[in-house]
């Protein structure tokens, strides 16, 4: 598989892939790399006809001390870059570990006796660009390494409900992902670069991380859809707002885009039990990657995530230990089979979804900071106005309401109706 860059989506079936999680030791494994077990992993991944991977090298295992990134531990990540290849799988592999699943994982170069914040502090922020050039320098000339992401939801460090917050104003949020973003590219030009944050950037009144930087900044956009944030609480597993969940946000990025055609990525979604319960996840996958697919300049979809957490690790919550497509003995489950299926499905029949002429206003009280977002999360106004009328059978978009008189960019788009919350 040779890496597609965002402009193939005009005329391809988005891309689908998985977040790796690997089987033995989790994402531990860095500390002891078996590449035979990240072969046999990546295997049961290529199994159900998946063509991409997303990555997480942990941060302080790769850069222990500000101006020690380790040989070896690149080395090995180059290396499975090189059996994804050999699978035909593709790779984008995440640099600021950053967390995940609950769990913190940042060098102590930071933190404690050398507490610095990490979007701020000039010396901290040249050790990050100097990790990400260099993870990205590795791997320049393989032909299935997609590209970069900043790092995975970092933006949960920036504020609350993080306990121990590195705060950022808006401005210093916009200048460290544009000088984090500049260093993926100076270390593989050309390639696929991008940041990802979890939906407070979206959702979260004061947040220092935005929309517009989600939609404007990077080669494309990331969306992270997750239910348990409220939606699933409210609407139910199978109700329109939670199985509509993931084509609101791809549709909400869109209404900040300033290119009409800019790529979306789905980069996480999953099915978090018990709000989805395990008997009903392969239904709620099925619903959500097919309305997800109603969305324009998709360029892929990545489920959360390819492997269950061994119970053997302690104290992850709950509903992380079955997130995965697979069993963490590497069996198919009912989930992964419906992506197995529904792969097979969009490359034998795809068809470019239609134009959404309906638009839900959007007005957060200023495009640039959005101080008043939160219409636009779980019982907001924007939000369930578009619920509604997703249940009601319609394919709403988004626009700003500062644009919702503008005739140029209504055509750009193809609408022809706004309606206000």
């Amino acid at each position: 598989m040779t890496s597609s860059g965002p402009a193939d989506n005009a005329v391809h079936a988005p891309r689908f892939g998985v977040n790796y999680t690997p089987t033995r030791g989790w994402f531990h494994h860095w500390l002891d790399f078996d590449l035979d077990e990240v072969r046999a992993d990546l295997d049961s991944i290529a199994a159900l006809g998946l063509d991409h991977v997303r990555v997480f090298p942990l941060w302080p295992v790769f850069q222990p001390n500000r101006t020690l990134i380790r040989p070896r531990a690149v080395e090995q990540l180059v290396a499975m870059v090189d059996a994804a290849a050999e699978r035909g799988l593709d790779v984008n592999v995440d640099g600021l570990q950053g967390h995940l699943s609950s769990f913190d994982y940042v060098p102590a170069w930071i933190r404690t006796w050398h507490r610095r914040n990490m979007f701020t502090d000039e010396t901290v922020i040249g050790g990050q660009e100097a990790y990400l050039r260099t993870l990205a320098e590795a791997l320049a000339d393989r032909p299935n390494f997609l590209g970069m992401t900043v790092g995975n939801e970092v933006n949960q460090f920036s504020g609350a409900p993080h306990p121990d917050p590195d705060p950022a104003t808006v401005a210093e949020a916009d200048a460290w992902l544009r000088r984090m973003v500049d260093a993926c590219r100076a270390g593989a030009p050309g390639k696929m670069h991008l940041h990802a944050e979890y939906d407070a950037a979206w959702y979260l009144d004061g947040h220092a991380f935005t929309p517009r930087q989600a939609a404007v900044l990077g080669d494309l956009t990331a969306v992270h859809s997750w239910v348990f944030n409220g939606t699933a609480q409210a609407h139910g597993f199978d109700g329109a707002a939670s199985e509509h969940h993931a084509e609101y946000m791809l549709e909400l990025s869109k209404a900040w885009a300033t290119d009409p055609d800019r790529p979306v990525w789905l980069q996480e979604v999953g099915a978090p039990a018990p709000l989805v319960p395990p008997e009903q996840a392969a239904a709620f996958t099925r619903a959500t990657v097919e309305n997800a697919l109603t969305s324009e300049n998709l360029w892929g979809v990545t489920w959360w995530c390819s492997h269950d957490v061994s119970r053997e690790l302690a104290d992850f919550p709950e509903l992380e230990y079955s997130l995965g497509l697979l069993s963490n003995d590497r069996q198919v489950k009912p989930a992964g089979a419906e992506i197995r299926d529904l792969v097979a499905e969009a490359r034998a029949g795809f068809r470019a979804p239609a134009r959404r002429t309906l638009a839900v206003a959007v007005d957060v009280g200023g495009d640039e900071d959005a101080p008043h977002r939160s219409v636009c999360g779980p019982g907001g106004a924007v939000f369930e106005t578009w619920a509604k009328l997703a249940a009601d059978g319609a394919r709403p978009a988004l626009v700003l309401a500062s644009r919702a008189q503008d005739a140029a960019h209504l055509a750009s788009r193809g609408i022809t109706e706004v309606v206000q919350p």
